[in-house]
């Protein structure tokens, strides 16, 4: 299951039930079972997660998408609806034997279940009980669907990328990937093994929430403060190569004569003697000026920059100490040997034997990565193995495993 030999990860035994979907609350499940943990995926047996139907790229493995197979990867799985009385029994024994609960439903939800903390809580005075939610549970947008690219536009992350264009007008840009569910998946297990660090101490379960926007605002966190403590006015973004709002040139990403690279933070008097520019020196010499006076600088930098190639810059800036990269697309970062160094992919398999590449936990223990050739599961194939394992009663629904 991984390549430390003969050692037990440090989460060997603590049994976690995961009712979440999507990806928040899946990927903090999905962490929990690289670090050893039992994950029983509870799933409604007529569709289960509605992941398993989000297809990206047109890829699908094992008849579910790509996706699902990624974020669940290592996972068991139990098919119940919660919906009906004999089935929720089953659930509710499942949970008082377990360590940790994860659930992303949206407010209200889990109380008309019945399976709200307060319940839960008295039925396993144990357990850690985790919730994610879109955006807490008070407050006008309680009830508004919980989706990253929603949050992202909500929090105010949308305007610190893209830039602002030579008319102040340029269109706020989302991040190229689902940033707001995997950060908040990575709170909800800090605050899941924090809880559990407590219950090692005192016994007691308890609850920890996370929401989606909370993570967004607290990812905004040097941004913010900035924001905060300043005049009140949104920050602009610079009119190209912007990557900051409260960075100073040269910071930011710059076209070459082949190609792309970006320049992170140097002293713009340095950086003009360096490549030899004559015009950026002049712009540079008040040093005072260089968060005032970005535009120009940048518009400059990029000007002279254009006139090399990225490696010609790279041979000249590295040697030197300034903090400057190539900007690689994924067939170049792939092929290159730093990549390969990391190992960072592996080979999941189905139970039928089916194999597909994906990316590993990048979390190292003892110096040692950690991988697991185990796939997703069949929506309910561990269904009655698990019943028996928890000695749970007998079905009164269909939750057979899907062919």
């Amino acid at each position: 299951m991984c390549d430390v030999p003969d050692a037990p990860l440090p989460l060997a035994g603590l049994r976690v039930l995961d009712f979440s979907q999507f990806l928040a609350g899946p990927s903090c499940a999905l962490r929990l079972a690289d670090l050893g943990a039992d994950v029983i995926k509870v799933e409604r047996p007529d569709g289960g997660d509605l992941c398993r139907g989000l297809v990206l790229a047109d890829q699908r493995f094992e008849g579910d998408s790509a996706l699902f197979h990624t974020i669940n990867r290592r996972k068991r799985s139990f098919a119940a609806d919660l919906k009906q009385a004999g089935d929720l029994d089953r659930v509710r024994a499942l949970i008082a034997q377990a360590d940790v609960m994860v659930h992303n439903f949206r407010p209200g939800v889990m109380e008309r279940i019945g399976l709200d903390a307060a319940s839960v809580l008295a039925l396993n005075p144990r357990i850690v009980y985790a919730a994610v939610t879109g955006y807490g549970n008070e407050g006008p947008w309680r009830d508004k669907p919980g989706q990253d690219l929603l949050v992202q536009s909500l929090s105010g992350l949308a305007w610190l990328t893209g830039d602002d264009g030579a008319d102040g007008g340029g269109p706020p840009v989302p991040a190229g990937v689902s940033v707001i569910d995997v950060i908040t998946g990575a709170h909800l297990v800090q605050g899941i093994l924090a809880a559990l660090l407590r219950r090692g101490i005192t016994g007691r379960g308890g609850l920890v929430e996370v929401s989606l926007l909370e993570s967004a605002l607290d990812l905004q966190f040097e941004p913010l403060t900035a924001f905060l403590n300043g005049d009140g006015a949104q920050p602009a973004r610079t009119a190209a190569n912007h990557a900051s709002v409260h960075g100073a040139a040269p910071y930011g990403i710059y076209r070459t004569r082949d190609g792309w690279m970006a320049v992170a933070m140097t002293p713009m008097d340095r950086l003009a003697a360096l490549i030899g520019s004559a015009a950026l020196a002049a712009l540079a010499a008040d040093s005072e000026a260089w968060f005032r006076t970005r535009d120009a600088l940048k518009q400059q930098l990029q000007r002279d920059l254009a006139e090399q190639t990225t490696a010609h810059w790279l041979a000249l800036l590295e040697p030197a100490g300034i903090w400057c990269a190539e900007v690689l697309d994924w067939p170049r970062l792939l092929a290159h040997p730093a990549f390969a160094a990391l190992q960072m992919t592996q080979t999941i398999r189905s139970a039928s034997g089916a194999a597909m590449q994906t990316t590993r936990c990048p979390i190292r223990l003892d110096g040692q990565r950690l991988t697991s050739a185990q796939g997703a599961p069949r929506l309910g194939a561990d269904t009655a193995a698990i019943a028996a394992e928890f000695g749970l009663p007998a079905a009164t629904t269909s939750t057979a495993a899907q062919p």
